[in-house]
């Protein structure tokens, strides 16, 4: 029985951690979407003579972009 409940359990975790591949995956490529979009709003409020709105979005933007590095990483220990 308890080589039958560890089989189980590997199984169950080797569908979890598939998961958590895809997942990871989906995230930096969302998170990588909008950095994009963050980043031409930014330059567009620049360009509106809003330097504070394009100072803070850029921020937001790079604060996506150090996301996505460490969701990389993550994916890299997986």
């Amino acid at each position: 029985m308890t080589d039958n409940h560890c089989c189980n359990s590997c199984k169950g975790k080797g569908k979890e951690i598939e998961t958590l591949r895809i997942l990871l995956a989906h995230w930096i490529e969302h998170n990588n979407s909008h950095e994009q979009g963050f980043r031409e709003w930014a330059e567009k409020a620049e360009k509106l003579g809003k330097a504070e709105a394009y100072k803070m979005i850029s921020k937001a933007a790079d604060s996506l972009k150090a996301a996505s590095d460490y969701l990389l990483e993550a994916k890299k220990h997986i």
